[in-house]
């Protein structure tokens, strides 16, 4: 089972809002360099630059673990690049259909769930809105409070993040890791601290995962919790949308068909008391990986 495509397409028009977020286009000539010799070398490059705590190191290395990888406008996913849309205003970006990679903020979402088991929203404006945040750091500070793993913003006006149109991860010592335009790869660069820059967010720190339970997102929108791995039974909580929830373990229950899917394997949420068919749960295997059965 595939389900990323459609995590998407649930998203109610999201994949084309997230691709406006990063509307930057290259302007010049790709560097003649080799790019496989270019993307080793900026590798060697991409790591915590400081000291950090283990969760927003792991967010770093996932973003760094994607240099090299191009830039396409409204590409990637949680789960890794993705053919991106041409983008409108032509340019290099004019065939990211075909350019397999990220745009900024998918990056910066893949970074924080595949590092961190953090989960993200869709859009730049609504990342750098995300009522997560453990803490936030303003424009005037700089990035002399900040530690890597952090998110450096950039908007139109910067006082207003609904305008912000860039997101990056920090690395540390004035450095980041960025999608920052069609026609490049994802790269490390020196953070640019200039008027449209609108300060940092940390998204580390905050509500960990229970023990012996495995992180996963959900796909669709009302998607409902039942008492029992079936559907016999009223549900006792809906999930509005793509959802983040820990799994403790899985059992044979009702076959379920939805989405031409068809599976009866179900996961127990302790956090709902609660069971979910595996159908939505937004991972290539039906059965899950790593998680025990009941």
């Amino acid at each position: 089972m595939h389900r990323a495509h459609r995590t998407l397409a649930t998203a109610g028009g999201l994949l084309l809002a997230t691709a406006l977020a990063c509307t930057g286009t290259a302007t010049a000539a790709p560097s003649p360099v080799s790019p496989t010799a270019a993307a080793g070398a900026a590798a060697a490059d991409c790591r915590p630059l400081a000291d950090a705590p283990a969760q927003a190191q792991a967010v770093v290395n996932a973003a760094c673990s994607q240099i090299g990888v191009p830039y396409s406008w409204g590409g990637g996913s949680i789960h890794g690049p993705t053919y991106g849309q041409d983008y409108p205003g032509g340019g290099p970006g004019a065939h990211d259909s075909r350019v397999k990679g990220f745009d900024c903020s998918h990056l910066v979402q893949y970074a924080a769930w595949q590092g961190a088991g953090i989960a993200l929203p869709e859009g730049t404006w609504n990342q750098a809105r995300w009522s997560g945040a453990t803490a936030r750091f303003d424009r005037a500070r700089g990035t002399a409070p900040l530690q890597p793993g952090d998110l450096l913003l950039w908007g139109s006006d910067p006082a207003n993040l609904g305008s912000v149109h860039h997101i990056a991860v920090y690395l540390g010592n004035g450095k980041m890791v960025e999608a920052r335009e069609s026609g490049t790869l994802v790269k490390v660069s020196d953070v640019r601290l200039d008027s449209q820059y609108a300060g940092a967010l940390r998204i580390v720190g905050g509500e960990q995962p229970p023990a012996q339970t495995k992180r996963f997102m959900t796909w669709g929108t009302q998607v409902g919790l039942r008492p029992e791995p079936g559907t016999q039974k009223p549900a006792v909580s809906r999930l509005p949308g793509p959802t983040a929830v820990d799994v403790q373990c899985q059992a044979r229950g009702e076959t379920v068909t939805a989405e031409g899917y068809t599976n009866d394997a179900w996961s127990y949420l302790p956090k709902y008391k609660a069971w979910i068919s595996n159908i939505y749960i937004n991972d290539p295997a039906a059965w899950l990986p790593g998680v025990p059965t009941c």
